[in-house]
């Protein structure tokens, strides 16, 4: 046998399927639920603000379009809020690629083991993609409830009519945006953090002391 058969007949061996990288990953978030939960606190809130705001912001253009305000009226504080959504995904953002990198860090000798059972480094960086992006959904999904609820509860306090004016399907389209945009931003901020992790040298991490 050649030595290219040979390198392709161990690739094939070591190569696993992405429904298996999942099932580790979600594995990897149960046994560190605490830790996962405290990561995902920041998705939530960093999404339910976007949600709150963007729902908010599209109730205020309905009412003011029933009152025959200009829409335009409010643009300063349009733009305000989008710097505010702005530094919130920030910040967002910061949190989840620290709470990878810890992840990474407390799990060398874990990174080093499956390294040296024949773990390719793309799949190494599959776990953690995987890991942030069940992370990200949840976190933006459950933020995106909340958020759009605190915006209804606080345009009934100013609109009794809210809930008979209001477009469901306009409202839903918001938040889905809002989601995507969370998940989106948890796989982004978990590449650098998984990068790492798949060129760490199996050698260096068997031998590093947590």
């Amino acid at each position: 046998m050649s030595a290219t058969a040979q390198k392709t007949g161990i690739s094939r061996q070591i190569r696993l399927p992405n429904s298996e990288a999942a099932k580790i990953a979600l594995r990897s978030l149960k046994i560190r639920f605490w830790r996962s939960g405290i990561t995902m606190a920041g998705i939530v809130l960093g999404i339910a603000f976007l949600a709150y705001v963007m729902v908010s912001g599209q109730l205020e253009r309905t009412f003011q379009l029933q009152e025959g305000v200009p829409v335009d009226a409010g643009a300063q504080s349009h733009a305000t809020q989008i710097w505010l959504i702005a530094i919130s995904l920030l910040v967002s953002g910061v949190g989840i690629t620290n709470a990878m990198l810890m992840s990474v860090t407390e799990r060398y000798r874990e990174i080093g083991t499956m390294k040296c059972l024949g773990a390719l480094d793309w799949f190494v960086v599959k776990l953690f993609l995987f890991e942030a992006a069940f992370l990200g959904f949840a976190g933006s999904l459950l933020g995106a409830i909340l958020g759009g609820l605190a915006a209804f509860l606080s345009a009934m306090t100013q609109h009794k009519s809210v809930l008979s004016v209001v477009s469901w399907s306009a409202t839903l389209e918001v938040l889905v945006i809002a989601v995507a945009v969370g998940g989106v931003l948890s796989v982004v901020g978990a590449i650098y953090p998984a990068r790492r992790a798949g060129k760490m040298p199996p050698a260096d991490a068997m031998r590093t002391e947590m």
